[in-house]
């Protein structure tokens, strides 16, 4: 018999815990086998200083689902030069607590709380992204300009 996992407080702070302590603030917590699996199911966890460069998937079959359950997250959308078209905040309890992100659309998503964490949900199997999915108009996860950019994007939060 497979084992059983239950997404209980315990596992909610075991990874809320890893992604804290981790150099990029955020942490995953599969429960997909592998990256060739054909459904990628995971549990996500963000600090506010966490900083994910604006991307799209190109593959029709990687729409998104996203589910806050524990923080507040802010979901920023672009176009394809980089102008913010939309923005929706999710929290568990709140008017929206999670959201499908279609393929090709550009976004990003910001932790608005500490020890924040969302379930994922997207085909597999993962393969890094290609140069045309990632946002040209925006720094790097690495670039010294990174967290200025996402000072930015909290901003658009703020009241």
């Amino acid at each position: 018999m497979k084992d059983v996992r239950l997404i209980d407080r315990a596992l909610l702070d075991e990874v809320a815990r890893a992604a804290s302590e981790s150099p990029r603030r955020r942490k995953n917590y599969n429960f997909h086998g592998t990256d060739d699996d054909l459904s990628h199911r995971l549990l996500n966890a963000m600090e506010p200083d966490s900083y994910i460069q604006p991307h799209c998937h190109g593959d029709p079959a990687k729409d998104e689902t996203i589910i806050a359950l524990r923080g507040r997250f802010g979901v920023i959308f672009f176009d394809q030069t980089g102008t913010v078209t939309g923005t929706a905040m999710l929290e568990p309890g709140g008017p929206t607590i999670g959201i499908t992100i279609p393929y090709g659309v550009f976004h990003t998503i910001v932790s608005l709380a500490p020890a924040g964490v969302f379930f994922e949900s997207k085909a597999g199997p993962y393969r890094p992204l290609r140069a045309d999915e990632r946002a040209g108009w925006s720094p790097a996860e690495q670039d010294p300009a990174a967290p200025a950019y996402l000072t930015r994007l909290l901003g658009l939060f703020d009241g």
